[in-house]
């Protein structure tokens, strides 16, 4: 069948695994130092792996192909690791946590978000809150799991969230142009420990990268549990 599936280019492909990693089907295997499509039938044609080679080595086709086989997919994931995520993703895995029951006061805790819209895909590039921001990019899961983020990481800041698995399209594009035409003094990206959300943090590199501007970068990863794993 004809379907759209991913290229991967071996000149450009630095070898770092990158891709190999956010392939949650396991399409993608490292063979002699270089990132190899080894299961055609595993490849979803979805992109996780995209956003996150730092080679732009990995690009879509429409070719003929096989037709995309999930049954497999989840029979190899369940013979690896002896278990079924349900949707291929390792941060989709279900898990219980357990935390000591507290007595929280009844204080309002005030909101720290001090523009609208928040949606990377939907904020203006040329938004006037923009000019000499500390700017925050962070997964959306990121506010969820971190209790007291809004005093930590949105005090201050110009707020933009996205997901990467769920999004369509890349993010680097939007944010090249808000660096570009806007006076940003600093970058802070909180993202999730799981791989999917690598996708976040490589856009922005990319987009600091094509933007041709110097500025501070702050990379931040909560662990699903809800601490700070990373920063």
């Amino acid at each position: 069948m004809i379907r759209k599936i991913i290229k991967i280019d071996e000149e450009k492909c630095i070898g770092c695994g990158l891709c190999a990693e956010a392939c949650h089907e396991g399409a993608i295997e490292m063979k002699d130092g270089k990132a190899k499509l080894t299961r055609e039938d595993y490849c979803d044609g979805l992109g996780d792996c995209l956003p996150a080679c730092p080679a732009n080595a990995i690009s879509f086709e429409e070719r003929e192909a096989p037709a995309y086989n999930e049954a497999a997919v989840l029979a190899a994931k369940k013979k690896k690791s002896g278990a079924v995520l349900p949707c291929g993703c390792p941060g989709t895995q279900s898990k219980a946590i357990e935390r000591e029951t507290m007595t929280v006061p009844s204080a309002h805790i005030s909101s720290q978000l001090s523009q609208w819209p928040v949606q990377i895909k939907l904020v203006p590039v040329n938004a006037p809150y923009f000019d000499n921001a500390e700017l925050l990019i962070a997964a959306d899961c990121t506010a969820y799991a971190y209790g007291n983020f809004h005093n930590e990481f949105i005090r201050g800041r110009i707020a933009l969230i996205g997901c990467p698995k769920l999004d369509e399209g890349d993010y680097a594009e939007k944010i090249t142009a808000i660096l570009a035409n806007n006076r940003i003094k600093s970058v802070t990206v909180v993202r999730m420990e799981v791989p999917c959300c690598g996708g976040i943090e490589n856009a922005v590199k990319r987009a600091l990268q094509a933007s041709g501007k110097v500025i501070a970068l702050n990379v931040v990863t909560i662990s699903t549990d809800g601490k700070i794993s990373e920063m």
